[in-house]
């Protein structure tokens, strides 16, 4: 049988060995999880800006938490744990039960905004995790 092409694949097993070696330290796992970090930041950042101020004590209850790595991707937990940051955020009854108080929806609003800029945020920390991956 006559070989009318050979084909040197050395270039190519050595990038299979970079990327390999690189998805086996979880470089890229490392630079998501950072551009999670910061997402978290932000997304604190701009929940503490819509929170309304009485005594500080509510804007100030805002942490990020649980920041994870799963099957089913990154994760993390924007909270605050001021007993009473539900019914501001959801609204309630005034004393006496005979009015309304309606919520501000300061958290709600943080979410929409950052679903929407979800696609600009995450796309530079995704690509540059990639370049880390294949530079």
């Amino acid at each position: 049988m006559a070989s009318f092409m050979r084909i040197d694949d050395a270039q190519f097993q050595t990038f299979v060995k970079r990327v390999g070696n690189k998805v086996e330290a979880k470089e890229i796992v490392h630079d998501v999880g950072n551009g999670m970090r910061k997402l978290a930041a932000e997304s604190t950042r701009k929940v503490k800006a819509r929170t309304p101020v009485d005594t500080g004590n509510l804007r100030g209850g805002w942490s990020t938490s649980g920041m994870n790595y799963g099957g089913a991707g990154f994760s993390f937990t924007l909270e605050n744990n001021v007993e009473y940051a539900p019914f501001v955020e959801n609204g309630h009854r005034t004393r006496g039960g005979k009015g309304w108080v309606n919520g501000q929806f300061f958290l709600k609003k943080t979410v929409v905004e950052i679903q929407g800029e979800f696609p600009e945020i995450w796309q530079p920390i995704f690509d540059k995790a990639l370049r880390g991956l294949f530079g």
